[in-house]
């Protein structure tokens, strides 16, 4: 009984749901209840997970559970323990990333594509409208701020506000996610349009009303990204990998030709004093890489303040940085040059795996993947958010669900005898598919 209802899609549903509204409401959790017991609910679910794969061990080859570059990060991530300053801090911060990614595999062997989308749609519409109301409480009802969540109480003045996201750019964040998450919600007509358009109404508005800097050119970015793989979605398939080498071949033009002129793009955002505060920290940083460029100084994920080397950045800048505000330098940092480029590999192999399954596939549905890790590694460039949490989570879905479609393991299943079908009469759910 306990079998088939772990295995049941009602609590794959569940699960979950429950999963997307722990790790993007991670902020406010730790707000109401502390440290211990938002890794309490963590622990609990990662255990629930065990419980799950194990239930539908007959569907899952252990070849196909996680793509192989997660795999050697992680290990790397954890291997880099054994170095690093403060070894119980780097501890926490590893189990932290092998937590969030194991319960990331979970979502992506027990839903589909669709059904990944439908969840964190629903979860996301909730903590957007609670952020709302929070601050039309705290800034226009009561006129006073929530400590204990973040929100500053400025909605009057029409921002920034925070949410209960704990940060005026993790809104920012979500809200890019969240609008790409309901507009392939609409575009599916997987829930009602008039619940899908004020939900993307819902996420513009305190995007604007975040006023992070960063979401405008994130949004650029993906915005950009839809309208190529609409147009390589309606190239006939012949000519579509000469379009496929062309766009590579403009996007890595545009990419050379942005860093030239950031001076002018940072001006036109006016976002000088923002990005003066990055570049100090970033070419302080770059000093210490210098020391430990292989294997860094220890995996901690979000900065330790009292670790080395994060405690003496803070004090040379005389500030009290939790990140690097840039991911690959954090991981750079961290765990050196061999650990990033096992990080831009599993981002790029991810990122191509989803496009070219996007590209190919007619449902709507499979762009998300693609674009929402256009989203993240855009936001690389300008926060860490793809090292813990929500970003993690993400980041780790969409590639355990592209290496599901296109990799190495498909040739090897194409050798292997199936996996016994479940037994469609205890109400188990099959495994999904990539078609979602």
């Amino acid at each position: 009984m306990t079998s088939a209802l772990l295995a049941s899609a009602g609590f794959a549903r569940a699960f979950t749901l429950l999963v997307f509204a722990t790790v993007f409401g991670s902020s406010a959790i730790r707000g109401v209840a502390g440290d211990v017991t938002l890794a309490t609910i963590v622990l609990g679910l990662c255990l629930l997970g065990v419980g799950v794969l194990g239930a539908r061990r007959r569907e899952i080859e252990l070849v196909r559970l996680a793509p192989t570059t997660l795999v050697l990060f992680v290990a790397w991530a954890g291997a880099s323990v054994l170095w690093s300053a403060d070894p119980a801090a780097s501890l926490g911060g590893w189990a932290e990333l092998v937590a969030v990614s194991f319960l990331a595999v979970v979502i992506g062997h027990v839903r589909d594509a669709l059904q990944t989308v439908r969840a964190l749609g629903d979860v996301l519409r909730w903590l957007l409208g609670a952020s709302l109301a929070l601050e039309i409480l705290s800034g226009i009802l009561l006129d006073v701020p929530i400590p204990f969540l973040g929100i500053q109480g400025d909605i009057a003045a029409l921002g920034p506000v925070q949410g209960l996201f704990g940060t005026r750019n993790v809104l920012g964040f979500v809200t890019v996610i969240a609008l790409i998450t309901f507009l392939v919600e609409y575009r599916t007509q997987s829930v009602r349009a008039g619940a899908a358009i004020a939900s993307v109404v819902l996420a513009g508005a305190l995007a604007a009303l975040s006023g992070s800097p960063t979401v405008i050119a994130v949004a650029v970015a993906t915005g950009a990204a839809a309208l190529a793989l609409t147009l390589v979605r309606r190239i006939p398939a012949q000519r579509r990998p000469l379009a496929q080498l062309i766009l590579g071949v403009v996007v890595i033009a545009t990419v050379a030709t942005g860093y030239g002129a950031r001076d002018a793009l940072v001006a036109l955002l006016d976002a000088r004093a923002d990005f003066s505060l990055r570049t100090d920290l970033w070419s302080q940083l770059l000093t210490y890489v210098a020391y430990r460029p292989v294997e860094g100084f220890g995996w901690y994920g979000p900065w330790s303040p009292e670790s080395f080397p994060f405690a003496t950045l803070n004090f040379t800048l005389g500030e009290e940085h939790t990140s690097a505000l840039d991911a690959y330098l954090d991981v750079l940092l961290q765990v050196g040059w061999a650990g990033l480029i096992l990080f831009l590999t599993l981002g790029a192999l991810a990122l191509a795996r989803g496009w070219l399954v996007a590209s190919e596939r007619r449902s709507v549905v499979h762009a998300w993947a693609p674009l929402t890790l256009v989203a993240l590694l855009t936001f690389s460039l300008f926060e860490s958010f793809t090292l813990s949490g929500a970003g993690l989570l993400l980041l780790v879905v969409c590639a355990v669900r592209a290496g599901q479609s296109r990799s190495w393991r498909e040739s090897l299943g194409l050798r292997m005898p199936p996996a016994p079908a479940p037994d469609t009469g205890s109400g188990v759910q099959g495994p999904p598919t990539a078609a979602g």
